[in-house]
């Protein structure tokens, strides 16, 4: 027993002894590291590199941290890079979905996940993106891939996959909820940095956007103007660098939150916050010129009115008539008159590309020409509008099973529609989600970033709004035996 016991007590300290070296270890290696960084990076980004570790550590203990942070950078720093090369230099936004995607592939490792859920939708989603690796592997006729076309695709994969994922995790109405208050304060947050920017004086604007060159921002001259023309007036860009993405986003976003303005149940108990953050994004989105966005918005607002809320009608038809006859947006609504008469450079650009890319799908009308090369120098795919695009790169068979996709989503969400009208807490988000949706889909008639490889970031907020229509929907039907359900259409 004493030779036990004294055994017992020998590994006990030779336990503290390997505790004891282990974190000396820890300790030496990381005063290494921190020493070898502000000898190399400096002192500022070995910090943010420390602060980012020790975040990436947590994010492994929690998947909705993980989810936010990768939210977080989406809206704020959608273009962000890490400041230094680890064999390439991968996106921040790649670093947290990634994290968010193997936290939650723990969950499934550890058994505390089980049963994956999905929708019927997800089998549309699965032959579009069947057929996106297909049209992938077809255009290697026209050119091998470098390893940044590789990336991107990649990158868009996994954008779609999200879809899968985040359905699956969000499985309590109460997540979803909390997901609206966290892209109405992200959203908030970005029109506010894309608005102080704008009413800085162009220099002092231009000095701060390029400190994120180290970021992988671009440099120089960042500022843009309407037709690239100073005098036309600045368009604000935030730090989605693209005012048409900024504009995008505001779009989207403030569709996504409009509903809750009049909600029975909204996310925000004070209705005041909520329109006050409405007409924050409104406010950035009508600076950035994006008239694409601006109508995809309107069109989203009138749907919301049709649909649910028809006594407001006459106040969306008033602050129509305000924006028509208002002094201050006379250029503005000048500038959208001159689109639908095709009389200004932008419009007529567009009406060019449109041409040139009509004439391309008539001669690769199936299958398109792929994501690396073209058939000739002359042959170019890029074309303000998401739906042509599309058909150069995947053809008329990639843009129907799209189509198909979107179709699906929608057609789930009207079943759904019958029950959450009746649901006081799933109402409003449920018709936010698919009204955000519905303003992409119209935004990307005149606007192509939703599709091209080398806009992750809208890419990627593309299919989360996809994803959140169908875990919504998911939701609603789960919860439907507890909504006695109406006979009577719900009149306004």
């Amino acid at each position: 027993m004493n030779a036990t016991k004294a055994l017992q007590n020998w590994i006990a300290q030779l336990d503290r002894r390997i505790y004891a070296i282990l974190i000396g270890l820890a300790i030496g290696i990381s005063g290494g590291l921190m020493g070898l960084g502000i000898a190399t990076i400096g002192p500022l980004y070995t910090l943010i590199v420390a602060v980012a570790l020790l975040v990436g550590l947590y994010l492994l203990t929690d998947v909705r941290a993980a989810l936010y942070i990768a939210m977080t950078i989406l809206f704020l720093l959608p273009f962000g890079t890490l400041p230094f090369k680890i064999g390439f230099t991968p996106t921040l936004l790649d670093l947290s979905l990634g994290a968010f995607v193997m936290v939650y592939l723990i969950l499934w490792m550890t058994g505390r996940r089980r049963n994956i859920q999905l929708t019927p939708p997800h089998l549309f989603v699965t032959l579009y993106i069947m057929w996106l690796i297909f049209a992938f592997m077809v255009g290697l006729r026209y050119g091998m891939p470098d390893s940044n076309t590789l990336r991107q695709f990649a990158e868009t994969l996994l954008s779609i996959g999200m879809v899968y994922i985040l359905v699956d995790y969000l499985r309590e109405p109460r997540t979803l909820r909390q997901l609206v208050l966290v892209i109405l304060v992200l959203v908030s947050a970005q029109a506010f940095i894309a608005i102080g920017l704008y009413l800085l004086n162009d220099a002092t604007a231009n000095s701060i956007l390029i400190r994120l060159e180290r970021f992988g921002y671009p440099g120089g001259n960042v500022i843009r103007y309407i037709e690239s023309d100073p005098a036309l007036g600045e368009r604000a860009i935030g730090t989605w660098v693209d005012p048409n993405t900024l504009g995008g986003l505001l779009a989207t976003s403030a569709a996504l939150f409009a509903p809750q303005v009049f909600a029975r149940r909204p996310v925000l108990r004070n209705r005041w916050v909520t329109m006050g953050a409405l007409l924050l994004v409104g406010l950035a989105l009508v600076l950035s010129s994006s008239r694409a966005s601006f109508l995809a918005f309107g069109a989203g607002l009138t749907v919301i009115a049709f649909i649910r809320y028809r006594r407001f009608l006459p106040l969306l038809a008033l602050a129509a008539a305000s924006l028509l006859l208002l002094p201050q947006t006379q250029n503005y609504v000048d500038r959208i008159f001159q689109a639908f008469q095709g009389a200004d450079l932008a419009t007529q650009m567009r009406i060019g590309e449109w041409t040139d890319s009509l004439e391309l799908i008539s001669q690769y009308p199936a299958v398109g020409i792929g994501f690396t090369g073209t058939p000739t120098a002359a042959v170019y795919t890029d074309v303000a509008n998401m739906y042509l695009i599309m058909a150069n790169k995947i053809g008329l068979i990639g843009v129907f099973f799209f189509l198909l996709a979107m179709a699906a989503v929608f057609r789930y969400g009207y079943k759904a529609w019958h029950y959450a009208r009746n649901n006081p807490e799933l109402e409003s988000i449920h018709l936010g989600y698919h009204i955000a949706l519905f303003t992409a889909l119209v935004n990307a008639v005149a606007d192509l970033y939703f599709f091209r490889q080398d806009f992750q970031a809208s890419i990627t907020w593309f299919w989360l709004i996809i994803a959140l229509c169908l875990a919504s929907s998911r939701l609603v039907l789960q919860q439907k035996e507890k909504f006695t359900t109406l006979d009577t259409t719900i009149r306004d």
